[in-house]
């Protein structure tokens, strides 16, 4: 779905800004200091320059590996190839209920939100404490080598098979090759590339919060400032720039998923949970409104009150982290899990879904689905073993190099002498934010 569709200014979007506004208004008013420090913070977790300084507020725990979130990042992922493999006129060039007529996978377009969801948390849990340059680097480690294979391996897939979509061209996959296809005005290699554009986009805002440095009243400020801009835009703002700027459709799920991380990090208050309540509010015009687009692409008109029950249920996974209800959910197979959702996103629609259109007629519908979802996550499992293991690290270096080349040429006509690569680097991280550096991302 591209994201500069926007949805028209409704009397539900005035509403539901209104009441979301006042709701945060009124949390920021009840509460004018930071929490109080709580007897389950960690001593050992030194603060760092954009830390929170000593008493100004609770750390919740010393931040255990997070594997459930790999594994919830997995439950997104599969929820969005079964949407497409199964009622996606697009696949079988036919209308989906006519294969599969029950339709159990029709709501699963929600999987991207949970994505959303879950990017707000990770990405604030893996920035703490932690520079511009180590934010922007861990980003670009993440997202571009397995993005490039999919841009390459699309690109050729489409220029041997057109059936789901016209190849770009080899202009158009270079541009595409920098991720910023959309504001350049080319057309994407892959359908599912939009998701990205809206977690850059994040990452750009976010970049002004880390810059900033990251501290509990700053973030609690940075997700009432957007979600304030958000309501004005709902309620009263019509023009396409503006929305796209603000992010208005998923940016209550970022800010969300923010919110549940400083419920987890520390003790929660009002302001906390209004962020997270509020960014609900928001984020419903914008689900219905999708789901209203269904209807538009031959699809039977959606319930309302499902979709709202199922943006509801990934919310309150998200909070299941958070509180630590689901702790017992552990293993090293949702870390690999986790690492495979990245590249499985980028690959399966058009990948796995030539397979479909291509053998639909010689393999009955249902154990084709399973046979290329299958196929899919193996290629998925080789990508982040040999191309994502391999590569992160290097490219690493190489930015690391770069930025300490460039630091050293800016500082060099005040004759002063360029600093040591690791002077004013982020405290070492825990051990959830490093396994972030390869399963976290956004959305996909």
């Amino acid at each position: 779905m591209p994201s500069y569709v926007f949805p028209r200014v409704t009397p539900l979007a005035s509403r539901t800004g209104a009441r979301a506004s006042r709701l945060l208004l009124a949390c920021w008013a009840a509460v004018g200091a930071d929490p109080a420090p709580s007897a389950r913070a960690p001593s050992a977790q030194a603060p760092s320059a954009g830390a929170r300084p000593a008493g100004a507020g609770a750390v919740r725990t010393a931040q255990p590996r997070l594997e459930v979130l790999d594994g919830l990042r997995f439950v997104a992922a599969m929820m969005v190839v079964a949407y497409h493999y199964t009622a996606m006129w697009h696949v079988w060039r036919r209308p989906a209920e006519e294969v599969f007529p029950s339709q159990p996978a029709a709501h699963g377009w929600l999987g991207v939100y949970l994505f959303f969801l879950i990017s707000g948390f990770v990405i604030c849990m893996s920035s703490w404490g932690r520079g511009v340059g180590a934010f922007l680097v861990s980003r670009a480690v993440r997202l571009y080598p397995a993005y490039w294979l999919s841009v390459i391996a699309v690109s050729l897939t489409m220029t041997a098979w057109p059936y789901l979509d016209k190849a770009v061209g080899w202009r158009g996959t270079l541009v595409n090759l920098t991720m910023l296809h959309e504001p350049l005005g080319v057309p994407a290699v892959a359908e599912v590339y939009w998701t990205l554009w809206a977690e850059l986009r994040f990452y750009l805002l976010f970049t002004l919060l880390v810059w900033w440095g990251l501290t509990y009243r700053r973030v609690v400020t940075f997700c009432l400032l957007w979600m304030g801009a958000v309501t004005v835009a709902k309620a009263f703002v019509d023009n396409g720039f503006v929305h796209d700027l603000l992010m208005t459709r998923y940016a209550p799920l970022f800010t969300a998923g923010i919110g549940f991380y400083l419920l987890y990090r520390f003790r929660p208050t009002l302001l906390s949970w209004g962020i997270v309540v509020g960014s609900y509010l928001l984020a419903l015009p914008a689900v219905l409104y999708r789901a209203s687009r269904e209807v538009a692409r031959g699809a039977p008109a959606q319930p309302k009150l499902p979709v709202i029950v199922l943006l509801a249920v990934c919310f309150l996974l998200v909070a299941a982290v958070a509180f630590g209800w689901l702790r017992w959910v552990r293993g090293r197979w949702l870390v690999v899990l986790g690492a495979m959702t990245y590249p499985l996103y980028l690959l399966h629609l058009d990948l796995g879904g030539t397979v479909i259109y291509l053998l639909q007629r010689r393999v009955p519908p249902a154990l084709l689905v399973l046979l290329v979802t299958a196929a899919m996550l193996l290629l998925a499992w080789w990508v982040h073993r040999y191309v994502e293991r391999p590569v992160a690290p290097r490219m690493k270096r190489a930015l690391l190099w770069m930025s300490a080349r460039v630091r050293r040429l800016v500082r060099a006509p005040s004759g002063r002498e360029a600093p040591p690569l690791t002077q004013g680097a982020a405290p070492p991280l825990t051990q959830d934010a490093a396994a972030t550096e390869l399963t976290a991302g956004r959305t996909r």
